[in-house]
């Protein structure tokens, strides 16, 4: 006489599925039940009026503004031409400075920007909280003082 091809795992995998399913039509309905009940189905509207905020209630179509197509500029608007000129040396403040290792940072006193310095960049001797004068240069990981003078 023949075994059975069913094993236990093969059975435990069967039941685990129908128990899956079951569970799925019982959500699927609970849905629909509440759905009924409430009288909403699906995710409620988000509206944009006039001032591009995000509202519940639909805009008022005479507040709506006409843009013209020939109007829109695509792209970068060019500079205007400026008689001044972007001074490169930046005044600032030393945050700290370790010269036994030979880095610190300087906090630019316009844009209040800390910006790393090393030794290979700096001209005079330097120390915490002085006023500092310095260019800035591309390094590996963002903007580094060079040429860093006391001011």
């Amino acid at each position: 006489m023949g075994r059975s091809q069913q094993t236990f795992s093969k059975s435990e995998k069967e039941k685990k599925r129908l128990k899956k399913r079951e569970d799925k039509r019982k959500k699927m309905e609970a849905r629909k039940l509440e759905k009924e009940e409430n009288g909403t189905g699906g995710i409620p509207l988000a509206y944009v009026d006039h001032n591009g905020n995000l509202t519940d209630t639909p805009p008022d179509p005479s507040m709506k503004i006409k843009v013209k197509a020939k109007n829109i500029v695509l792209g970068i608007p060019q500079k205007e031409d400026s008689d001044e000129q972007w001074d490169p040396v930046r005044t600032g403040k030393v945050s700290f400075y370790d010269s036994s290792k030979g880095f610190g940072f300087i906090i630019d006193i316009e844009t209040n920007e800390k910006h790393f310095t090393h030794v290979s960049g700096i001209i005079d001797e330097i120390m915490e909280n002085d006023k500092v004068t310095f260019e800035l240069e591309k390094g590996q990981r963002g903007m580094n003082a060079v040429k860093v003078k006391k001011a």
